[in-house]
């Protein structure tokens, strides 16, 4: 029959895996949709050709969308099969989790709610043995993009105050309007990294933005994809890969100085 749209974007993702370019000499990890997890690449499931033959550390998200907006936020929809998929996740070799949610505007109770909410589910992913990614993205569209950092900035540092010296924990949040605003969060002990999403912006804004982040690297989806067809023949995919995963390295670097 007919390849599903799975099947369409598994092969353009076992395309960007299997790539001489993409390897963990730049990479430290991958957030992979549980439907790639249960896929192979190569005869080999996704997680482990990942780590043994990448060694780049695959990561799954497990968040099952998002909530309508309410209070200027979207909450993340309930993850009733959640343990489950820890479970599952464990068995295949995946090292964390990741979760997101969105923030609209600067709504100190929203706000609340969207870090109550991905620190309840990280607590219950960290029980399982994974690294739980937690993702309270603000729309970079915002107008109120830099009071609603500040806002979520102090959230973040109160709910890390609840975990015991063992839970460990990672963030992806969005490039901040005010440089380092989150490096208490990158120095904190709890905390494994700190990673930032492009939410957007053009791998350039992106770059040029992470490069000022003190010790936060990049986590860019949109801004690493920028360009790649279906339709390139294989040296210029490659070409095309290896430019946006240096463009992106460098920056992360600059960053992690």
């Amino acid at each position: 029959g007919k390849p599903s749209m799975f099947d369409c974007i598994h092969k353009m993702r076992t395309r960007i895996i299997t790539s001489p370019k993409f390897n963990g000499d730049r990479i430290l990890g991958a957030i992979l949709f549980e439907d790639t997890m249960n896929r192979e690449i190569e005869g080999v499931p996704t997680a482990e050709y990942l780590w043994k033959e990448k060694k780049i550390v695959p990561f799954l998200k497990v968040d099952k969308g998002l909530e309508t907006e309410k209070d200027d936020v979207q909450l993340m929809k309930l993850i009733p099969n959640l343990d489950t998929l820890c479970d599952t996740a464990v068995a295949k070799g995946v090292f964390g989790t990741k979760m997101r949610s969105v923030i609209k505007l600067a709504n100190k109770e929203g706000i609340k709610q969207i870090v109550e909410q991905q620190f309840s589910y990280g607590q219950q992913i960290m029980k399982k043995g994974l690294i739980p990614i937690l993702e309270p993205e603000i729309d970079i569209k915002s107008p109120e993009k830099a009071e609603a950092e500040a806002m979520l900035h102090a959230e973040l540092v109160e709910s890390l105050k609840m975990l015991r010296k063992d839970q460990k924990l990672m963030f992806k949040l969005t490039l901040p309007n005010q440089d380092n605003l989150y490096e208490d969060l990158v120095n904190h002990p709890n905390v494994v990294r700190v990673v930032a999403l492009s939410g957007g912006y053009t791998r350039d804004e992106a770059d040029a933005i992470l490069a000022r982040q003190t010790g936060v690297v990049a986590s860019f989806s949109r801004a690493l994809t920028e360009g790649l067809r279906d339709d390139l023949t294989q040296n210029d995919f490659d070409a095309m890969l290896d430019g946006s995963i240096g463009e992106i390295f460098e920056a992360s670097k600059l960053g992690g100085k």
